[in-house]
Parts: C-alpha cells; sequence; structure tokens
C-alpha cells in the first residue's frame, strides 16, 4: 500500500507518481461516468522557460513546484465512438512532451469471478455479461508512461471513492500502458 499522505501523494514519491495521482485527482473531482481523457506530460521546469505564457496559464509560472516536476496538459477529448487502440494509434507526440497519461473507466470482475466467464463471446456480449454479474466493479484507471518507459498507475474503485484508497503502482494496468508507450514509437 503507499505511502499516503492527508493531503496529497505519496510521501517521497517519483514525479511520474505524483501526476499520476494529480490527474486521478481532478477526474475524481468531475465525477464518475466521465469519458477517457488523454493528457501530455510535460518537464515543468522546461515549460517554465519554453513556454512562460502556457506556464503562466496553467499556474506554473512561481517557484513552488519541484524542479523535477511533470505538467499534465489535457488534450482535446476523443472522437466519440472510436475505439481506444484504434485512437491510440493516431497518436504521434511532439519532442518536448516527455510522457503521457489517460483515464478510462471500466468494469472489472475479481480473479475469483473470472473462471465464470462464458468461452465464446463477442466483445460486446462480454461487456454485457460483465456488466450484469454481481461481483463487478467500476474503476478509474489512470496510466502514464515516459518516453523512457518508466509507467505508473492509480486505479480507484467506484465502491472505495477516496484518495486514501487509490492503489498506486507500474504494473497494475500493463495493456493501457504498452498502448500509451506504442504512441512514443516511430
Amino acid at each position: 500500500m503507499p505511502n499516503v499522505s492527508p493531503s496529497g501523494p505519496p510521501m517521497a514519491a517519483s514525479p511520474l507518481t505524483v501526476a499520476v495521482l494529480e490527474i486521478d485527482e481532478y477526474i475524481s473531482g468531475l465525477g464518475w461516468d466521465q469519458p477517457a481523457r488523454l493528457f501530455a506530460l510535460v518537464d515543468t521546469a522546461k515549460l517554465r522557460v519554453q513556454e512562460p505564457g502556457l506556464a503562466a496559464q496553467l499556474g506554473l509560472d512561481g517557484a513552488e513546484s519541484p524542479t523535477a516536476s511533470l505538467t499534465p496538459i489535457e488534450q482535446d477529448e476523443l472522437p466519440p465512438g472510436t475505439a481506444l487502440d484504434e485512437f491510440l494509434a493516431t497518436i504521434a507526440w511532439p519532442d518536448a512532451v516527455i510522457g503521457c497519461a489517460m483515464t478510462v473507466e471500466r468494469l472489472m470482475l475479481p480473479p475469483s469471478a473470472e473462471a465464470s466467464v462464458p468461452e465464446g463471446l463477442s466483445d460486446a456480449q462480454l461487456t454485457k455479461w460483465v456488466a450484469k454479474h454481481p461481483e463487478r466493479q467500476e474503476v478509474r484507471m489512470t496510466v502514464a508512461v515516459l518516453r523512457d518507459g518508466t509507467r505508473e498507475s492509480a486505479v480507484r474503485l467506484r465502491a472505495k471513492d477516496t484518495p486514501s484508497e487509490v492503489r498506486t503502482g507500474a504494473g497494475l494496468v500493463p495493456g493501457l500502458a504498452d498502448a500509451l508507450a506504442a504512441t512514443f514509437e516511430a
């Protein structure tokens, strides 16, 4: 379990963990049933130097942020009706973007229920089956990757929707992390 301070991210957290938890907190403030959202991650110190106007708009013109911090910048909404993997395959980031993050909400089953999944279901049928399962959990996943391959994730259960219940870890959502990492491949 991460070491969570009452008013913020885990103590001694990496800049990527801090960014993931900032995004999770921001999205949490918008409530549940949100669309997937994509964020560019930029080096805060470089942003202040290279784009002082944007840094000022984002409230980053002061010296209160640590120099080794990342600033998440929300991107335009994902096109409605576009599959997430298809959308991510269209992304190409400029050099100034050193990482990216995405939040998505999904229904998940505990490992104990996975053995009861009927075989041969289409994706649509599986989605309906999971939605009706009594052990389903609604989760919000925030996943981030850096160009260097570093990864971090935060998972929040709707049933335990408090900052102290958010779980973090690099390998919590490997499929989404792989898809985000692919947006940096040439």
